[in-house]
């Protein structure tokens, strides 16, 4: 996943940074589906690690053979990281954590694997008890808000609609979590997730009105759809927001991203009645908020969109 400005040390209340480095090992690691692992990581002062929002982004740094990892004393982590030789620096990738247990100091991640195409998912699947690495995630010693989240609908939200790929699976299931008691039970929550094959969809903990629609790639007849197709179709096929008082259209605000030049990122802000959250491969990310906008006449402020990742391309 790829942010539109890097989470990092900056900002600071009492001199207490925002977000640190946490140095953690690996306790548990469990397969939850063929696409799913989940990667339970331990530290001493995971006490300390906070959690603003359900689809919370965390850093999660991969030290080379030899190398230490940061820590929370250091300073600006993440200038002393830019400064390095990026051929001797560590990996680091940006992840949503799925759950964190203060009183048990541990944080899980459920890492979507893809083989050895990323470091990320490469050590994932190789990853075992004992293991170190290094979070870089919110402080709760900061005592405000720390970022790095985006879910915001407004409190009396009428109709909600949540898409992404698998990638953004894990925020989901927290967003929706979330939502169990404290959404109007006549409020309406459309679901759509796109993942590798059906033994991927996992069992959620939703509101009993939340429909959940699972969209695999793989066919029954073994050939697999283009990354993104399955959920822009769908999206464009809910019944969403018709309802909503139709937004004066800007058109260069929405077309004119080039998303292999710029980060496809936004938080909604407007306070309507309908809320979307899209999250995602860039490309399939943007057809939708343009579907949303363009053509059902959503309030752009209404769309939170974030595109995780580019297909073809590596989060730097």
């Amino acid at each position: 996943m790829t942010t539109a400005t890097t989470e990092r040390a900056v900002r600071h209340t009492a001199d207490v940074p925002a977000w640190r480095p946490f140095r953690v090992t690996v306790a548990r690691v469990q397969q939850l589906t063929p696409c799913f692992l989940r990667i339970t990581f331990t530290g001493g002062d995971l006490d300390e690690f906070g959690h603003d929002g359900p689809d919370q982004r965390i850093k999660l740094y991969l030290p080379r053979v030899g190398q230490a990892l940061p820590d929370g004393t250091s300073g600006d982590w993440f200038a002393q990281y830019r400064a390095m030789d990026p051929e001797v620096r560590g990996t680091l990738r940006t992840y949503t954590i799925r759950a964190v247990r203060p009183a048990q100091r541990e944080v899980d991640v459920d890492f979507a694997l893809h083989g050895d195409a990323g470091p990320a998912s490469a050590w994932a699947v190789r990853a075992r008890v004992g293991e170190e690495v290094a979070l870089i995630g919110p402080n709760r010693l900061y005592g405000a808000d720390c970022q790095g989240h985006e879910w915001s609908p407004p409190v009396d939200v009428r109709d909600v609609l949540i898409a992404g790929d698998e990638t953004a699976v894990p925020a989901v299931c927290g967003i929706l979590e979330r939502l169990r008691g404290t959404i109007d039970p006549g409020a309406r929550i459309q679901v759509f997730l796109e993942v590798p094959d059906v033994g991927d969809a996992l069992q959620l903990l939703a509101p009993d009105q939340a429909e959940i629609t699972w969209l695999s790639r793989r066919r029954p007849d073994g050939t697999v759809a283009p990354n993104g197709e399955l959920l822009v179709d769908a999206v464009c096929a809910a019944e969403f927001g018709r309802g909503a008082r139709a937004a004066a259209l800007d058109a260069s605000a929405v077309d004119t991203v080039d998303i292999d030049l710029e980060v496809l990122w936004e938080v909604a802000a407007a306070a309507t009645s309908a809320y979307a959250w899209i999250a995602g491969e860039a490309g399939a990310v943007k057809t939708i908020r343009r579907h949303l906008v363009r053509e059902r006449g959503i309030d752009k402020g209404a769309v939170s969109f974030m595109g995780y990742w580019r297909t073809g391309r590596a989060e730097s």
